[in-house]
């Protein structure tokens, strides 16, 4: 057997390569590839990128810049920062600001402030990862450089989706 080198490169917003597809080998490590930090590069804070999908779940790409609207969602969302250090802020909702569907996919915002009990906040920087349970307002913080949040969710009435500009054309 030989052995074959692979060279493992991080990306940041800063310094990434355009994502592409590659002739592969039938080598699973050949199929993925990420273009989340082209994708951040070129979108609004907190504008919530779709660039992954299977069925109703999505990956979306969010640049984390600044303070985020509160959102809430009626199932669970991960949040992955990518890139920078990124504070979660988590209020259980009350009933009241609650998603009324429990089937409603992907995330809504939350009216006026969020009213419940402060469950607390997380600060996650490049590689953590973050549970945003059901029915509790978050809202996002990037209080230094911009940075990236990759969130695993459901497609929903705030997933953007622009294939046209992030996939490869040619």
């Amino acid at each position: 057997m030989t052995a074959t080198a692979y060279q493992t490169r991080f990306g940041s917003l800063k310094n990434f390569e355009k994502g592409r597809v590659e002739p592969i080998a039938d080598d699973v490590r050949h199929y993925a590839f990420s273009n989340c930090f082209e994708i951040a590069s070129n979108s609004k804070p907190y504008e919530k990128v779709v660039f992954g999908q299977n069925q109703i779940y999505v990956l979306e790409t969010l640049r984390a810049e600044g303070i985020s609207p509160w959102y809430t969602c009626a199932h669970d969302e991960f949040a992955l920062v990518m890139d920078g250090t990124v504070e979660v802020h988590l209020v259980q909702l009350d009933a009241g600001q609650a998603v009324a569907d429990a089937d409603k996919n992907g995330a809504v915002l939350v009216q006026g402030e969020p009213k419940g009990k402060k469950m607390g906040w997380m600060k996650l920087s490049r590689g953590h990862q973050g549970l945003l349970p059901k029915n509790t307002a978050y809202q996002f913080r990037a209080p230094g450089e911009p940075g990236v949040i990759v969130l695993q969710s459901c497609k929903g009435d705030l997933s953007v989706e622009k294939w046209a500009d992030i996939c490869q054309t040619h």
